[in-house]
């Protein structure tokens, strides 16, 4: 004859691997959130943005131009083609903007610029007060179902 036995039944969960399992997730979720706030401000256009029509401005936009050597002009004073050092821009364009606070800001940059004179010419622009900064392109060298 076989002896059975009776096992008793444990009715207790073990839950140590499951906290230790919470407080890994907890940690990597403490060190990534910080990451996950920090960025910068970007408004994307829209795919299928449109030409705006003049008529709709009533102030003439601040134009900051960079050529492929790097240097800024900007649209405004006695000679436009000039080329002005940072302070001047930053100069002429607080004036710009503390009279007509409402006036466009843009940024018209030759396609061989590098990136970063480009955000040296915002963050300039940024400093003088401007609100929202955009970019003018060709339309037609940008597209990207044209074979180039």
């Amino acid at each position: 004859m076989e002896q059975l036995r009776k096992r008793r039944l444990m009715g207790e969960i073990n839950v140590v691997p499951y906290i230790d399992v919470m407080l890994v997730l907890l940690i990597i979720f403490m060190v990534t959130a910080p990451l996950l706030s920090q960025g910068i401000k970007v408004e994307l256009p829209d795919a299928g943005a449109e030409v705006l029509d003049n008529d709709m401005q009533d102030t003439d936009p601040l134009i900051l131009s960079i050529d492929a050597g790097g240097s800024f002009f900007l649209n405004v004073g006695d000679d436009e083609e000039k080329p002005r050092e940072a302070k001047q821009i930053l100069l002429l364009a607080k004036t710009v903007l503390n009279a007509t606070p409402e006036a466009p800001v843009l940024v018209k940059a030759d396609e061989n610029v590098p990136y970063g004179r480009v955000v040296s010419g915002m963050v300039l622009l940024q400093r003088a007060g401007a609100r929202k900064i955009g970019f003018l392109t060709d339309p037609a060298a940008l597209d990207p179902l044209k074979d180039n």
